[in-house]
């Protein structure tokens, strides 16, 4: 049995802020090949997951707010916010399901956040996610400008 327990929770979020990404996971899949992948997310603000769907083959993807704030984007085909859901287990917010083909990300609002995230397996790094071609990549120049211009669009900006 894994306890997810504060410490636990302490130590994952650590990790996450001394990476250069600013983010960490821990995988309770104990391999790739498993049909369901299962982790927690530790993500510090400024990290930045690029807009991607799960597209041939198609997953559904879940998201539940163990500590702290995410909000999660949800984007039309071209690139249009057309749903946002801040994740706060405080406020009552405590997940979403994304179902297949949909373009979505996740960002941290909050130091310390954490999430347990789910979705079908086995990962395959070529397959596992199909990338939105207009958004920056992760570590890209523009990717800070577009973070802030997501979060401009729903009001969450504090910069501005």
């Amino acid at each position: 049995m894994i306890r997810i327990n504060e410490d636990f929770l302490n130590q994952t979020t650590s990790k996450a802020k001394e990476s250069e990404r600013l983010r960490m996971n821990y995988n309770f899949h104990p391999h790739l090949e498993d049909p369901i992948s299962r982790m927690l997310n530790a993500m510090e603000p400024g990290t930045y997951i690029q807009p991607h769907k799960h597209q041939t083959p198609d997953r559904f993807e879940v998201f539940l707010v163990l500590r702290g704030r995410f909000v999660v984007f949800i984007f039309n085909d071209d690139g249009i916010i057309s749903d946002h859901y801040i994740l706060d287990a405080c406020d009552g917010n405590y997940g979403v399901e994304i179902p297949a083909r949909i373009f979505h990300s996740l960002m941290s609002l909050e130091s310390g956040s954490v999430a347990y995230e789910i979705k079908e397996g086995p990962y395959q790094p070529a397959t596992a996610k199909n990338f939105a071609p207009w958004a920056p990549a992760e570590g890209d120049a523009g990717a800070e400008a577009f973070m802030e211009k997501l979060l401009d669009t729903v009001g969450l900006n504090n910069k501005t």
